[in-house]
């Protein structure tokens, strides 16, 4: 029964470190709601219950710090932030973990529309299912954030070099993924342009 089961310890890993190139200025400080677009996104974390979150930072490392100083909240800068890589922001964010977190949840911070029930689906079904190494959402066959990856894949990614990249990772590992169904487009409503941003106000 599930409720003589060991629970696993799963952490969120906000990748805040990016350059924002496409935008006049860094999105992640666009106004959100009653927020910031980063701010938002780690406030759905908290609400969704998530006990260990840790924002990997970039430019703007310390207001983006300074926005999301919840209670428990971990920062972790990514010196390579410059290059624009989402793959160096992961893999600082893993380096980093502590030793008793078995599996990462992997969150956009450019990701604000991400819900509370998204989250707490994909994290449901890596407590029911010890044996799953990778928990990517799903809407009408196309996947999205956030997802999971258990540790013993981390040394992977963390060794992973450019041109290689997360979208190959998970190419690699195609048969290990385990699909949540979701009834949202928002598991790819990023922003990254402008329009991106103006268009995501309406929803």
């Amino acid at each position: 029964m599930k409720a003589n089961r060991e629970s696993r310890a799963l952490a969120a890993i906000v990748l805040a470190a990016g350059l924002s190139s496409r935008m006049k200025e860094n999105k992640l400080l666009l106004h959100w709601k009653n927020s910031t677009v980063i701010g938002w996104v780690v406030s759905q974390l908290v609400k969704a219950e998530m006990r260990r979150i840790f924002v990997v930072t970039g430019r703007d490392a310390n207001v983006v710090e300074s926005l999301t100083s919840f209670p428990g909240v971990k920062h972790i800068y990514n010196k390579l932030y410059a290059d624009g890589e989402m793959l160096h922001s992961l893999q600082a964010g893993l380096k980093m973990l502590p030793g008793e977190v078995d599996a990462a949840l992997v969150v956009l911070g450019d990701q604000p529309q991400i819900e509370i029930e998204t989250i707490q689906l994909v994290a449901r079904a890596f407590e029911d299912n010890p044996n799953c190494k990778l928990i990517l959402p799903s809407f009408q066959n196309r996947r999205g954030h956030p997802w999971i990856v258990v540790r013993e894949l981390w040394d992977e990614i963390i060794s992973m070099e450019l041109p290689d990249n997360l979208r190959t990772f998970l190419q690699r590992y195609s048969g290990e993924i385990t699909y949540v169904l979701v009834n949202t487009t928002t598991i790819f409503a990023d922003i990254d342009t402008p329009q991106d941003y103006q268009e995501s106000l309406k929803h």
